[in-house]
């Protein structure tokens, strides 16, 4: 690079940091257009719509409420991925939908929840809304080629039996979609349909292919309702939850801008730019996808932060390696770069996969978390390989060209034995995992369940308290929720403001009939509530049964993909075998402190879990990397305890520098936040911790001990294959 491209892209580069942080502070225009104010946030930190149905039927089942509830969940996710569909009482549906505030609009859109059939001429009803698993707009081309809309019907098995037989019948004439009692579509039958799987096409827009996908979806739900009450609700953790977050990333990215440039000079303060261009770009990202952020978003962002750092530890740490070697500091950042490149592609992509596979298969906050993870990976790797590359070589290209601004000195480390000392890693494992599986038991042994479950798992009673005053959210994060936990003992109380009113609905875990009665004469006491006006009601769980089977099948499925990239890009199972042993060891240790700590398990719980998978996943793939490098440089005299001592060796700094930074971001939402914050971050602190202990003592020595047992059959089936 040329002394005034130089010059010019350090130029480029100021003006990006100050556009983008006016545009994300500020915004464009009147509107403020992509200012972070106007980033959608969720039910948790901002509020939304709360719509109550009444359903019809008398006396509905727990497998109708069931079904019903995940229909209409998965229905409402036009709106957000992060809605919330839950029982309340024996027979009300409680739908909240975040990030808007107007109720009637919300309910025009959704609709009335009624009764659909698809009915023959002759007014034979052939199959109903409940046998339509679901039902999505498409587009595709017609015969000439044209761009066409249409609508895709997925049948239940029992449907695709009886939708056969009516179409066969039917060859030629009409079946009409019939809801509440109005036409809404009358395609014509083409032809006998048998597969279970139904294209309605027509001279449709997208936007009337979505809309008649939407109504059959929420016609196919097995239990009619109607709407009893909406209202405007606040933020359920309330304001202060948003504000120290900020506040915590705040100060977290200006300590960690700090440490890059006092541990890498020159090159550090590039990557502080860099990080803050990261965290501008994908909070405009967030803005402009109208994607909704909660407080499981923010553990992907931080994630995304973690893995941008490491991305730029891994090039820093190669550069001085190159350095240490005697080469020039052109030579070195160009030769860093190259070899740094595997490990920051192969971590990303292996991460990247798994945001794939959980947007895919899962559903409500896996759906949300796998957004703003796969976001923060594709930004951090553009910033990490372009931008910091981009800022590095401006600087050497204006003349800042002194070795001491890129590196100091400093012997190359002897390689530490940690193969010597894998037994003892290995039962500091097993004795953490088993004593974590026994506390799980004795917890279970005394009634308590072996967690410490939410109300987003295990349900719990929601009790509305109208006040005699109109308190603010403040007021009642500082007034109300202290008062609530000491009668409760729920540290993870959620509270909302019903806009309009005086009332405010506070959740918590099961209430029995005498804390019921505590709770309420504490409200009396404290707040002169007139006890008439308060009344509770069980609600269920937020995360429905179906929803944790998504949740699980995502896991599983993200996992198997990892584990065969991981086989392809590295040529040896053993790779993927014992990144997917360490991911399961970090897991099972968070797993632990969960329930020896008692933390609340909830929708912040999968979010970490999922963390805590990236994280682990990405660490491992360092080490591996380096393994895989030296193995093509390792002689006949060299020993392999020596090539894989002497890689995580090598990979030592970084693995401490990523876990630190990580681990300060996480630290500081911890000391800052409010109760239910603190209850999120303390296990990532711990994953953090657990991560980086994996990937230094855990998996090389893994892969070692399979390799050389592996090995040793190998090699005994190869000599007797000679006698």
């Amino acid at each position: 690079m040329k002394k005034n491209k130089g010059i010019l892209s350090l130029i480029l580069t100021a003006v990006l940091v100050v556009l983008l942080g006016f545009t994300v502070l500020v915004g464009l225009g009147e509107t403020g257009t992509g200012a972070m104010k106007n980033i959608k946030l969720g039910l948790d930190l901002k509020g939304g719509v709360s719509i109550t149905y009444q359903v019809k039927d008398d006396n509905p089942t727990e497998e109708e409420m069931s079904d019903t509830i995940y229909k209409l969940q998965k229905r409402v996710e036009q709106y957000s991925t992060e809605v919330s569909v839950y029982q309340e009482g024996d027979d009300r549906i409680n739908v909240e939908i975040p990030g808007v505030t107007d109720a009637n609009a919300i309910l025009d859109e959704l609709g009335k929840p009624g009764a659909l059939e698809f009915q023959t001429q002759d007014g034979e009803t052939v199959i109903t809304g409940s046998d339509v698993k679901t039902a999505s707009a498409q587009s595709g081309q017609d015969d000439m080629g044209n761009k066409e809309y249409s609508v895709e019907l997925d049948l239940t098995d029992e449907g695709a039996e009886k939708f056969a037989e009516a179409t066969e019948a039917n060859v030629g004439k009409q079946i009409s979609i019939i809801y509440d009692g109005e036409v809404i579509s009358s395609p014509r039958v083409n032809e006998a349909i048998t597969g279970g799987q139904a294209y309605i096409t027509g001279n449709f827009t997208y936007e009337e292919a979505d809309n008649l996908a939407s109504t059959i979806r929420i016609g196919g739900l097995k239990l009619e309702l109607e709407e009893l009450r909406s209202n405007v609700v606040g933020a359920q953790l309330g304001e202060q939850a948003i504000s120290t977050s900020l506040k915590a990333g705040a100060i977290g990215l200006a300590i960690v801008f700090i440490f890059m440039i006092f541990v890498y000079y020159l090159p550090g303060f590039a990557a502080g730019l860099a990080l803050i261009i990261y965290t501008e770009l994908v909070l405009l990202i967030l803005n402009a996808f109208n994607i909704t952020l909660t407080l499981p978003g923010i553990a992907g962002i931080i994630l995304g932060i973690g893995m941008a750092v490491d991305a730029n530890v891994i090039i820093f740490a190669r550069v001085r390696e190159e350095m240490t070697r005697g080469k020039s500091v052109k030579n070195s950042l160009k030769t860093g770069f190259q070899k740094a490149m595997s490990a920051i592609v192969d971590g990303n992509v292996t991460t990247l996969i798994a945001a794939a596979v959980l947007w895919l298969k899962g559903s409500g906050t896996v759906k949300g978390f796998a957004q703003t993870l796969a976001i923060g990976i594709i930004v951090s790797m553009f910033t990490a390989l372009v931008i910091t590359r981009m800022i590095v070589y401006a600087f050497y290209a204006v003349g800042l060209r002194n070795e001491k601004l890129y590196y100091r000195p400093k012997k190359e480390r002897t390689p530490i034995n940690f193969l010597g000392k894998k037994k003892v890693f290995f039962v500091i494992s097993l004795v953490l995992i088993i004593g974590g599986f026994a506390v799980m038991g004795v917890n279970s042994s005394r009634g308590n369940g072996a967690f410490a479950y939410s109300l987003e798992f295990e349900g719990g009673t929601s009790t509305n308290v109208t006040f005699n005053e109109d308190y603010s959210i403040e007021e009642i994060d500082e007034k109300i929720v202290p008062i609530v936990e000491e009668v409760t003992g729920d540290h993870n109380v959620q509270t909302q403001k019903v806009a309009g009113t005086n009332q405010v609905v506070i959740k918590t875990v099961t209430l029995e009939l005498d804390q019921r009665e505590a709770l309420n004469q504490a409200m009396v006491d404290n707040f002169q509530v007139d006890e008439s006006k308060i009344s509770a009601e069980n609600i269920s769980s937020t995360v429905s049964n179906e929803m944790r089977q998504d949740a699980i099948i995502a896991v599983i499925v993200a996992t198997i993909c990892m584990l065969l990239y991981i086989w392809f890009r590295f040529k040896d199972i053993r790779f993927a075998a014992s990144a997917i042993f360490a991911l399961l060891h970090d897991v099972l240790i968070v797993l632990g402190f969960y329930a020896v700590a008692r933390i609340s398990v909830g929708n912040t719980f999968i979010a970490c879990m999922l963390t805590i998978v990236g994280y682990s996943i990405n660490a491992t793939i360092v080490i591996f990397d380096r393994i895989r490098e030296e193995l093509h440089y390792q002689s006949k005299t060299t020993e392999l305890s020596e090539v894989v001592n002497k890689s995580i060796t090598q990979t030592l700094t970084r693995s401490i520098y990523t876990s630190l930074t990580t681990f300060v971001m996480v630290a500081i939402l911890f000391v800052m936040g409010v109760s239910s914050i603190r209850e999120f971050a303390a296990p990532l602190m711990v994953g953090i911790i657990c991560g980086a202990y994996s990937s230094v003592c855990i998996t090389g020595a893994l892969w070692y001990v399979m390799r050389t047992k592996l090995g040793k059959k190998q090699t005994s089936k190869n000599s007797n294959k000679k006698k």
